[in-house]
């Protein structure tokens, strides 16, 4: 029996040394804060997009016209490099339908990451109607799927969740 107690104290004595060398190694609360970012989607007119950052990336979030979505499904059929559906580009990351009208997605290019170019910050979207990098030439599509270019992947799209009506947490 006090084989069975001085294992016991031994074991908690152990735990209560590690534990401070354990939790040490958890990311400090400042750092977990900047792992994800709200945004209110509202704030963006249809038609338009901003660019927000989130862990030292920019991302697009493009509120899309009916014409954008409606062309970003008519596309769903057609060669695609990474293939996927308009649906999955907007799909939030429970799996659950996001809003088909906001795309979010990474602002880098997948090839070296540039930023690309299009909605409204430029004149030229590229010959598939979305985004355009000028560094190397890739096209991509109102979905921010490659089209065209030396891209191989289409441009990412973060982890995210509606938490509420309009507002959506990155990360």
């Amino acid at each position: 029996m006090i084989h069975v107690a001085t294992g016991a104290v031994a074991a908690g004595g152990a735990a209560m040394l590690a534990w401070p060398l354990i939790n040490q190694m958890n990311p400090a609360a400042d750092t977990r804060a900047l792992a994800s970012i709200e945004f209110d989607v509202s704030k963006v007119a249809e038609g338009s997009q901003t660019k927000i950052m989130w862990r030292g990336k920019p991302v697009f979030v493009r509120h899309r016209t009916p014409a954008e979505i409606a062309q970003g499904k008519k596309d769903d059929g057609a060669d695609l490099k990474d293939p996927q559906t308009d649906e999955q580009r907007t799909m939030q990351s429970n799996e659950q339908p996001g809003k088909p009208e906001y795309l979010i997605m990474e602002a880098n290019c997948t090839h070296l990451g540039c930023i690309p170019v299009g909605g409204d910050e430029a004149g030229y979207i590229g010959e598939f109607g979305g985004w355009f990098c000028p560094c190397h030439g890739s096209h991509y599509d109102t979905a921010g799927r490659i089209r065209l270019g030396p891209a191989p992947k289409n441009l990412h799209i973060p982890p995210y969740l509606y938490t509420g009506g309009t507002v959506v947490k990155i990360g």
